[in-house]
């Protein structure tokens, strides 16, 4: 199976590593405007480096797409691959607004070509063992959740809403996606947002269905290390994660302007599986045996829906009630 990426930035070189450790798949074109960047990760894997997509459609064949794009590209590289017969494997968001995500959905079905979208949070161990605990019962009754999800400020084109969304939709939207896989629909949304500078905090509840209530943090502009907690309690007991719980004492500084920004966040134990090399293997999986992913469009979809109506409640400063619908894009704020 061959496999191209477009966006050859952070990601692009995460998706291009997992692709290398998966049999019977080859990475055949790398492709970004920025030709330096597309030369130094074909250097890297063997793939013809492009600048044009146009011209990488045009040259060799694949059979996937990565789209590795900023959010705000991710739909004109989406249709563009479906409307060639390129199944696509689209980063998150899936996009920045619930026109765009479902034409982009429509459009793939409409040219039978498969769309996943890389909410990988699913595919990190201790979150599948969290939703293995609810699913199992242990946890009991779920009542109130608090998760955090925050790190120092990506810069570029994050700080620009119209091409990143902001701190919601592309951190926040993670836990979200999470919890709504984990408990189930929600019914209303409340936010809070402060931004200044490069600090961007937001403060999300979720009510759901189920009567459980989520409060959800993300932050950027956080002095020290990417970090995530998680708190689940019900009625049997209670379950934590903290990505930080490894010592007694930490001292954490901002990082310098020489330093990296983490655009990703990788478990860096030995012998660990990336959850990004995971998933896409599961994709890659799916497309084989004609089965439905872990996470489908749909749930991508569903998580945009709930970041929007987050962005909606803090415009207007009231609770936005999210109602049932049995089609696509019906659902509105």
């Amino acid at each position: 199976m061959k496999v191209a990426i477009v966006g050859c930035g952070g990601l692009g070189n995460v998706h291009a590593r997992g692709y290398m450790n998966i049999p019977d798949v080859k990475l055949v074109g790398v492709c970004d405007i920025d030709f330096s960047l597309a030369q130094e990760l074909s250097k890297k894997t063997g793939a013809t480096a492009f600048t044009s997509f146009d011209v990488m459609l045009r040259e060799i064949e694949f059979d996937i797409l990565s789209v590795t794009l900023p959010s705000y590209l991710h739909k004109e590289f989406t249709l563009k691959a479906a409307a060639a017969g390129k199944h696509v494997i689209c980063e998150k968001p899936l996009a920045l607004h619930l026109e765009d995500a479902a034409e982009m959905i429509r459009c793939c079905e409409q040219h039978g070509v498969r769309l996943f979208v890389g909410h990988v949070v699913r595919f990190f161990p201790e979150y599948v063992q969290m939703k293995q605990a609810i699913d199992d019962g242990k946890l009991g009754r779920i009542g109130v959740v608090h998760a955090k999800r925050i790190g120092s400020h990506p810069g570029r084109w994050f700080f620009d809403d119209d091409k990143s969304g902001g701190v919601i939709t592309d951190l926040m939207i993670h836990d979200i996606d999470f919890f709504r896989w984990a408990m189930g629909e929600v019914k209303s949304v409340f936010g809070l947002n402060q931004r200044a500078d490069d600090i961007d905090y937001a403060l999300v509840t979720l009510l759901f269905e189920s009567g459980a209530v989520a409060n959800l943090e993300a932050f950027w502009g956080y002095q020290g290390p990417f970090q995530t907690a998680v708190e689940i309690a019900g009625s049997k007991g209670i379950i934590r994660s903290d990505s930080q719980k490894n010592s007694s004492l930490q001292i954490c500084k901002a990082p310098s302007d020489s330093e990296d920004r983490r655009f990703a966040e990788v478990p860096q134990s030995p012998g660990f599986t990336s959850p990004y090399n995971l998933e896409l293997a599961h994709f890659i999986q799916c497309i084989r045996e004609g089965t439905e992913p872990i996470v489908t469009d749909h749930d991508a979809y569903k998580a945009l829906e709930i970041t929007q109506a987050a962005l909606e409640s803090i415009r207007t400063g009231k609770c936005v009630h999210l109602q049932r619908s049995k089609a696509l894009g019906e659902v509105t704020p």
